[in-house]
């Protein structure tokens, strides 16, 4: 794996250059939290490096909440993505491998896909419901991102990862790491003591193979118990980087729009005559869970979760779904 360089001044001062021919948004932290923001000049000394997780999934800034499709797409300046998880960066091989069907390719997406650079971050720590690890994803990223950044001490160091990051900390003078620099026996340790962190916290979390078969085999019993504090806000699939359910409304002027749907909505399977397979909140609720780690695995031979822990933290009926799999374990 390549290591590339930069002094942390000099990297500031890369994106204030940046800045004039990119928009670029950022993962930085307030009294509200960690979240993306279109970067300014005054935010670069706010970016979080190496922090889990921001609140807003990757999928929003492919996928909006509601465009039109059948107008064409605006040309945009080259777009950059700075403070990407892997969970996320995993989570776009998923909508990789819907939006860019060779046979149904969505324009608007490839479009968007094509126009910007992902920089994720290593993370150097976990949050309460993190359990990326649990399903066999590492807390940082070797693939489908372009470059992964770590900060340490007054340096930024990236991990290349696409031809494209090559290119980018070409041109921002940034200097190879030999393989026998301390700074990446660093970097190891930390991934080490965090893989660590998230092994203990997960202890008795069935892995993603084991889930789908406990989830395709369970009764009713237990959706009826975890579904009754469901208030079908859809929070959970909104938030989830792999859930991208969607209404295309008919517009006059022969215009489509798109619009994000979910499943835990009520109504969302009722047909025109009125039939609605998932009316029960109960079936609603094991629907979202048949579909993660039963029938999209099956279809695309991609994880649909890959253990961000948001929809237990957007829940507004505290529902932990690591819990209920850990009681189907037993």
């Amino acid at each position: 794996m390549q290591y590339r360089s930069i002094n942390k001044e000099e990297w500031d001062k890369a994106l204030e250059q940046l800045l004039l021919s990119h928009i670029i948004f950022a993962s930085t932290e307030n009294e509200s939290g960690q979240d993306y923001e279109l970067l300014k000049s005054s935010g670069i000394e706010r970016i979080v490096y190496n922090k889990p997780k921001p609140a807003t999934s990757l999928k929003s800034f492919f996928l909006p909440v509601k465009e039109n499709v059948t107008s064409p797409g605006q040309e945009e300046k080259p777009r950059i993505i700075i403070g990407i998880p892997n969970c996320d960066i995993e989570g776009l091989s998923l909508l990789d491998e819907i939006y860019l069907d060779k046979d149904f390719t969505d324009t608007l997406y490839r479009q968007r896909r094509e126009n910007t650079l992902l920089i994720s971050s290593d993370c150097f720590g976990t949050e309460e419901h993190c359990h990326c690890l649990s399903y066999d994803i590492k807390p940082w990223s070797v693939r489908n991102a372009d470059l992964s950044v770590i900060r340490l001490d007054g340096k930024i160091i990236f991990r290349v990862l696409s031809s494209r990051g090559e290119k980018f900390v070409s041109d921002i003078q940034a200097t190879a790491v030999p393989e026998n620099d301390p700074d990446l026996t660093g970097i190891e340790k930390e991934h080490k003591l965090n893989e660590a962190r998230l092994n203990s916290a997960n202890k008795g979390l069935p892995d993603y193979k084991l889930t789908g078969e406990l989830v395709g085999r369970s009764k009713k019993e237990i959706w009826e118990k975890y579904s009754a504090h469901c208030v079908s806000c859809g929070a959970c699939t909104t938030i989830c980087p792999t859930c991208t359910c969607f209404l295309l409304i008919d517009k006059p002027g022969f215009e489509k729009v798109r619009q994000m749907d979910a499943c835990q909505y009520p109504g969302f399977e009722r047909v025109a005559g009125g039939e609605d397979s998932l009316f029960e909140v109960r079936h609603r609720f094991r629907n979202r869970y048949m579909c993660k780690y039963v029938w999209k695995p099956q279809k695309f031979k991609l994880l649909a979760c890959t253990g961000c822990g948001r929809c237990i933290e957007a829940c507004i009926g505290k529902i932990n779904k690591n819990e209920l799999f850990r009681e189907l374990a037993q």
